[in-house]
């Protein structure tokens, strides 16, 4: 789940940590690089509303600037680039039945959009956590490297929502049904199955980010990625592609269940266990969104998809449940409503999906027929 002063910085410019929410993004030029550093590490660089719009007004500066040829973006701290939204703002929101979810959504998900069409070197440095809006940040962009250290995610459904800044795009991408396990599950993998799931590019031990960073202030991109780019220690997903295809092709969730239970494999048996624990709605929505995004085509259209169903999140009962199990009284002990899979219906499923009307949110990018230029 995903949430600044004005302005880009220029040459040598850097704005501080403390003061107004818009300082937890620090942005400064150095050489032939824009960098951008969230910089909310007691938080795990968690997005608010202010950070969003920090970035997004960064980076259309720097679109149109010749000064900045490369874009850098990392996260201060040693735990990781970010974990997602403030999730603690969104369940207060929604708890007062705001609009400040809403529309710190829609932000966000122009932001993630402005991304993935950004037209210069767009280096993420996934280092750490990256998980729910911290993937929107950062999987979307051009370069994207991960380190020993990655943990990427989007745990949505642990907390009553579903994944959203693109994520049912990824996930909707990656080989076979692996995207289906890792969205219903909430999974987090390392760099090499990050690399497999088309999350990232590049892996870099991560005591040479710092170098990598620095480089790319004097050099293109391709020439500095030459000297740091290693091959990633082994994942687990490629060995648990066999059982995981076979199961996640079913056509509902209680299918998929019966199936991971039934593989007798023991990895399936602990997914079947982990599903048990998730939200039996978002489970529901989150396959749904998933087998939509297919058939969608480009990002803009599939964030536009994710926008409806998170606006339908805030009133439905879920999110709040989820948010203050896991977060606010950290009894981690959930009561979903409603509480199984069989009691989830058509109907529920489907309200995920309705208009919005005039409160849609509407992207460009291509049409339907245009050829996407990934």
């Amino acid at each position: 789940m995903s949430g600044g002063t004005d302005g880009a910085g220029r040459a040598g410019e850097a704005t501080g940590a403390g003061g107004a929410p818009g300082e937890h993004v620090r942005v400064r030029t150095g050489g032939r690089a824009g960098y951008l550093l969230l910089d909310r590490p007691g938080a795990l660089n968690a997005l608010t509303r202010a950070m969003v719009r920090r970035l997004d007004e960064t980076l259309a500066a720097w679109e149109h600037d010749p000064a900045v040829e490369t874009v850098v973006i990392s996260g201060a701290g040693e735990r990781g680039l970010c974990a997602g939204g403030d999730i603690r703002a969104i369940h207060a929101d929604a708890v007062a039945g705001g609009t400040g979810s809403a529309e710190f959504w829609r932000d966000e998900y122009r932001l993630n959009a402005r991304i993935a069409r950004f037209p210069k070197p767009y280096v993420a440095l996934m280092d750490g956590i990256v998980m729910g809006g911290g993937v929107g940040v950062s999987a979307h962009g051009s370069v994207r490297v991960v380190t020993e250290r990655s943990r990427v995610a989007m745990p949505e459904t642990g907390i009553g929502f579903v994944p959203d800044v693109g994520g049912t795009y990824l996930l909707a991408l990656a080989p076979g049904e692996l995207g289906t396990h890792l969205a219903l599950t909430g999974t987090a993998v390392g760099a090499a199955d990050a690399l497999l799931c088309g999350l990232a590019d590049h892996f870099v031990p991560s005591g040479e980010l710092a170098a990598l960073a620095a480089e790319l202030a004097g050099e293109p991109v391709h020439e500095v990625l030459e000297r740091h780019v290693r091959t990633a220690p082994p994942g687990t997903l490629a060995a648990d592609r066999e059982w995981i295809d076979a199961c996640y092709t079913g056509d509902s969730v209680e299918e998929i269940v019966r199936r991971l239970r039934a593989s007798g494999e023991p990895a399936a048996k602990e997914a079947a266990d982990t599903l048990a624990a998730k939200s039996p709605t978002s489970l529901k929505v989150t396959l749904a969104a998933l087998r939509r995004a297919r058939e969608l085509g480009p990002l803009e259209r599939v964030l536009e998809q994710e926008y409806r169903v998170s606006c339908a999140a805030l009133t439905a009962p879920d999110l709040v449940e989820g948010v203050r199990a896991q977060v606010i009284d950290k009894d981690r002990s959930p009561r979903w409503s409603p509480a199984t899979l069989a009691e989830v219906s058509e109907a529920d499923v489907a309200r995920f999906f309705a208009p919005l009307g005039a409160a849609e949110l509407r992207l460009g990018g291509p049409g339907p027929d245009q050829e996407v230029p990934w």
